[in-house]
């Protein structure tokens, strides 16, 4: 009878087992984006693929809209485990690996054709620097460029220095920038931002169109300065240390998922962009455009805070190297 019974229980146990998978592993995941966006949707689609490859081994819990606070509360979250991940912007890694900042380099590209040509040689190159220094990611989001918006036409820097400029908190790229052009910024988490518009506390922002309209800064500003200041770019980071725990299966499945869910996110981005330049127009933001003259002194500018990146370790002198030259390559031929 014991015998009997003990036989029973263990088939009783294996049967359960068979029948329900091992407790999920779920990854909480912070970001800026609002719930409901074109970014949350594809996030959530993809995280829902991933449960059904997986049988409900994996899944994605999302915090949208800045919930989680902005991305160096996210990055602060992860370090204690509070988070696993996040869905933010590029820069805010480059405590951890430097480099993912490149592409922000003020005024390095010219045109969205430039960027395409440099990304397809260094993406997978940076996407494995990040994971050699402690975060898995699955590409790269464009952003798109980012724009001054003002309350007031700013054509030069003259006019620039005479503005309350908004910069991102402990931003090391902007950092170097901000000396550059002889600015003095005041530094806000991007939640407050909006207010700071307001309130006046700010008059000038430095945002991608798609950004701008999603945090409705639009409603604040009157003037865009037709000059493609930096690129922007996300992703989405995971760390380390929690996506090893998965079985290599599973991390082949979240790989190939979410790596097509940012390939999407990217192509879209691009027709955004446009169309997000062509909605600011209608809102009645007023485009205006340096001269060739002035144009050219603002790039001046530009290489000065290059300079200034490079003598302070902000990125290393090999991937600025591998990229103007990249993008040498790109303008010989076009």
């Amino acid at each position: 009878m014991p015998h009997r019974f003990l036989l029973t229980c263990l088939f009783t146990v294996s049967l359960f087992l068979t029948i329900n998978p091992a407790v999920a592993t779920v990854f909480k995941i912070a970001t800026l984006s609002p719930d409901g966006s074109s970014w949350m949707k594809l996030l959530r689609a993809g995280a829902e693929e991933i449960a059904v490859k997986t049988n409900q081994r994996v899944k994605f819990k999302f915090y949208p809209g800045g919930v989680m606070g902005d991305d160096r509360s996210v990055m602060r979250k992860i370090r204690v485990n509070q988070l696993q991940g996040g869905a933010i912007a590029a820069t805010s890694v480059s405590n951890y690996y430097p480099d993912i900042q490149v592409y922000a380099l003020p005024m390095l590209f010219h045109t969205v054709d430039e960027v395409t040509y440099v990304r397809q040689h260094l993406d997978n190159k940076l996407m494995k620097g990040l994971e050699e220094n402690g975060f898995v990611s699955f590409g790269i989001a464009g952003g798109g460029f980012a724009y001054i918006m003002s309350l007031y036409p700013i054509q030069t820097v003259a006019e620039l220095q005479q503005h309350k400029i908004w910069m991102p908190a402990d931003d090391k790229m902007i950092t170097s920038a901000v000396q550059a052009y002889e600015i003095q910024p005041i530094p806000l988490s991007i939640g407050d931002v909006l207010t700071g518009l307001q309130t006046g506390l700010i008059d000038t922002v430095g945002s991608p169109p798609i950004v701008t309209l999603a945090l409705q800064w639009q409603t604040q500003v009157k003037y865009l300065t037709d000059m493609p200041l930096l690129y922007s770019s996300a992703l989405l980071v995971i760390d380390k240390r929690s996506f090893s725990k998965l079985s290599a299966a599973d991390q082949k499945t979240v790989r190939d998922v979410m790596q097509k869910v940012f390939q999407e996110m990217d192509l879209n981005n691009i027709r955004d962009n446009e169309g997000a330049l062509g909605a600011l127009k209608k809102q009645g933001i007023t485009f205006v455009s340096p001269t060739p003259v002035e144009l050219q002194n603002w790039r001046d500018h530009a290489s000065r805070a290059v300079t200034l990146v490079l003598k302070d370790g902000v990125i290393s002198q090999s991937i600025y190297k591998e990229i103007t030259q990249l993008l040498e390559e790109y303008r010989k031929t076009h």
